[in-house]
């Protein structure tokens, strides 16, 4: 067995996770596409593969570019999705033919998904945030804060404007909030008949700004960024839905929208169309206790209510919202009885019948089927720590498994919903990628099979999936890893612990944290628990900690570790905790509310106060500004420093856009204050995730032995 380094920790991709992603099938099945480096790397290029043989090639390699020549645009997106990959990042096919629209570097360029031919488009500049018209004939993309069109017939006129807005107003592009918080990435949609595009117009005149120096550049003055960041109970963007229509002359229809933004008004979550032409758009008021869906018509502007969800203490965003049918009716999700469950509604909104039901969780919708009447999905009906495949009849009944094994299984189901790829893994088993039948489930061609040798090399073991019992009597999953030896060890709790995540799972992620594995082979013991809040276990289950985070959480670790000391697996007098995000503010409030569990934290990127960081993510778990000054103040980690007895660790980027140094700052001063030591670590040119391979090695050192210093 090799030796497990913090260079390998540091290292992405880890072990058996540099496998295909990204899977799209073309308009008629016959071809698969994704992304994957063919050195199993980092740099992606595009595939394409016959589903039912698995015989692939490239169509077009990818580049890595130069992370200081790309756009500020495009470095920010990559940090809403979290997405660590470069090359081709991006693809799209033609609705009805075998034309993909694909990102290659500073060029746009369609290619032919089964020759490979290419043709690069006259954009005639920049470009940001490509999209292909279902009819494959135009491509629509944001320049300058405005939408515009470009013919991919290389003889049609040159590329034109489509929005011409106020200046100060950008126009086809998500806001920050949007991004971050909803996950709507996108600020424009074709209409299906490919002659308009409905666009997202902002405003954030009013929203507070944000100026981050750059204080590791080694140029005089430093370089400047400036953000606009919506702070806890302050403005937020001024939005509004328009349809343009490609023949300019037809001045733009402004949908009839309730107010979006500002002081109160809400969220625009969502924004799809139905095949006759109209919108849906999903509307969420500024308390997130009441979702709207609005059918609206793109040529009077007119809306028409066809449901809402109003769920406490938040309502939770969906994508399960598909047309079913030309009808007008569609399939919709609700947590009205505490979980998400799947509803078919008739075109005016009325409930047609309930697919599912149980104490149990849908995650994701996969598929449609019309001929077949029936509804392909994943979920959590085997136990939260599995996600299966299983389809669900239009008259309900019970859902039939398709995936088999244990495990987690991430789908793809091809457009006729007869095939889908399947990306099955579990604590024992790296990723195998195959393409298998919806019917019964079995294997038609395997697309990869993980031969990475590090995993045979470094000898990884999995960890213990283990139930945690509650000083309440509720039941929290969790995995250990237990160094070698009798115990009991000292231990270190990793922790996220926020609201919409789940760490635990029968999956191979956890099994290639290499940095537990590496503190197990040191001699410490890891738990990673998904305390109250996480997600997949309902709303009571997530909504727990409403309005008094960091409290619930805290405890939820703490009976966590008590499990292990009282199998004399943990040593009680040497517990430590990390996390980071979410996690770093946990970890450093568990040392404050907790020190007599707790010798030390590590804290990265931590939230340190509420009303420091943006409007969604706090408003909807904190409840409003003003009206709940007390609890926010509890909330925050600057008001229990007193309590600090252990050692804290602080680490954190100088340049991160989401959670502003600024909260490691409040905390310094108010630790300096309260005459409490602490350790920092920073990284100046880093964003909220290290990138940097230097940084990321360097950050695993230095808290691999501060951990061992203070738990030896």
């Amino acid at each position: 067995m090799a030796e497990l380094t913090l260079g390998d920790v540091a290292r992405h991709p880890l072990p058996g996770l540099a496998h295909p992603d990204h899977f799209a099938f073309s308009h008629d099945d016959t071809v698969v596409a994704w992304l994957a480096d063919p050195g199993g790397g980092l740099v992606n290029a595009l595939w394409a593969c016959d589903p039912l043989t698995g015989d692939a090639h490239i169509l077009c390699d990818g580049d890595d570019p130069d992370a200081a020549l790309m756009s500020r645009e495009t470095a920010l997106r990559r940090e809403r999705l979290r997405r660590r990959a470069t090359g081709i990042t991006d693809f799209q096919w033609a609705h009805a033919s075998s034309r993909l629209l694909v990102p290659v570097g500073d060029d746009l360029a369609i290619i032919d998904g089964v020759s490979g031919a290419r043709t690069t488009l006259d954009t005639g500049g920049a470009w940001f945030d490509p999209s292909l018209s279902p009819d494959g004939t135009h491509v629509a993309f944001v320049r300058d804060a405005e939408v515009w069109v470009c013919s991919t017939d290389p003889s049609r006129p040159a590329t034109r404007r489509l929005t011409n807005g106020d200046a100060g107003r950008a126009r086809g592009t998500a806001e920050f909030i949007a991004q971050e918080e909803l996950d709507r990435y996108t600020g424009f949609w074709w209409a299906p008949d490919s002659r308009s595009v409905a666009v997202c117009e902002t405003d954030e005149s009013a929203v507070a700004e944000l100026t981050i120096v750059h204080q590791g550049d080694m140029t005089t003055p430093p370089a400047l960024e400036r953000h606009r960041y919506p702070y806890t109970g302050t403005t937020n963007a001024v939005v509004r839905l328009g349809v343009f229509d490609l023949d300019t002359r037809r001045a733009p229809v402004w949908i009839d929208l309730p107010a979006l933004g500002g002081d109160t008004g809400g969220y625009l979550a969502r924004v799809e169309w139905f095949p006759d032409g109209t919108l849906a758009a999903q509307v969420l008021d500024r308390a997130q206790q009441r979702l709207t869906l609005l059918r609206c018509d793109a040529t009077t502007g007119a809306v028409a209510e066809l449901a809402v969800e109003e769920t406490h203490p938040w309502v939770n965003v969906h994508d399960c919202f598909r047309p079913v049918g030309d009808s007008g009716a569609f399939l919709w999700a609700s947590e009205r009885t505490g979980h998400r469950h799947l509803e078919l509604r008739d075109a005016d909104g009325t409930v047609a019948g309930t697919l599912t039901a149980g104490e149990w969780e849908v995650v994701e919708v996969c598929g449609v089927d019309m001929d077949r009447r029936r509804v392909l999905f994943t979920a959590t009906a085997d136990g939260v720590t599995q996600r299966h495949l299983y389809a669900v009849s239009f008259d309900g009944g019970h859902p039939r498994r398709v995936t088999g094994g244990g495990g987690w299984h991430r789908v793809v189901v091809d457009n006729s919903c007869r095939r889908f790829v399947d990306v099955h893994h579990s604590l024992t088993s790296a990723p195998v990628v195959a393409v298998r039948s919806v019917d019964d489930g079995r294997v038609l061609s395997v697309l990869h099979d993980c031969e990475d040798p590090r995993i045979d090399e470094l000898g990884l073991e999995p960890p213990e999936l283990v139930e945690v019992t509650a000083t309440d009597g509720t039941l929290l999953h969790g995995a250990v890893y237990r160094p070698p030896g009798q115990g009991p060890h000292p231990t270190v709790v990793e922790v996220y612990g926020g609201p919409h995540v789940q760490m635990v799972g029968d999956s191979w992620p956890m099994t290639v944290d290499l940095r537990a594995q590496w503190l197990r082979r040191h001699g410490l013991c890891v738990l990673v628990l998904d305390n109250r809040g996480s997600l997949h276990r309902g709303l009571a289950f997530e909504g727990a900690v409403a309005g008094n985070l960091g409290d619930l959480e805290v405890r939820d670790q703490v009976d966590g570790v008590r499990h292990l000391t009282e199998r004399g697996i943990a040593d009680r007098d040497r517990v430590g905790i990390y996390g980071w995000s979410y996690g770093g503010y946990l970890a450093a409030m568990a040392l404050a509310r907790s020190p007599e569990t707790f010798r030390c934290a590590v804290a990265g990127a931590p939230v340190t106060r509420w009303e420091a960081y943006d409007t969604c993510y706090t408003e909807r778990y904190m409840g409003l500004l003003p009206g709940n000054e007390a609890a926010y103040e509890s909330a925050s980690v600057t008001a229990h420093v007193g309590a600090i007895s252990g050692d804290l660790l602080l680490v954190h980027g100088m340049v991160d856009e989401n959670v502003h140094f600024r909260h490691t700052a409040m905390l310094v001063d108010a630790l300096t204050h309260a005459g409490v030591a602490y350790d920092l670590m920073l990284f100046p040119g880093e964003r909220h995730m290290p990138r940097g391979d230097a940084d990321r090695l360097y950050m695993e050192e230095r808290i691999a032995s501060w951990l061992q210093e203070r738990l030896a």
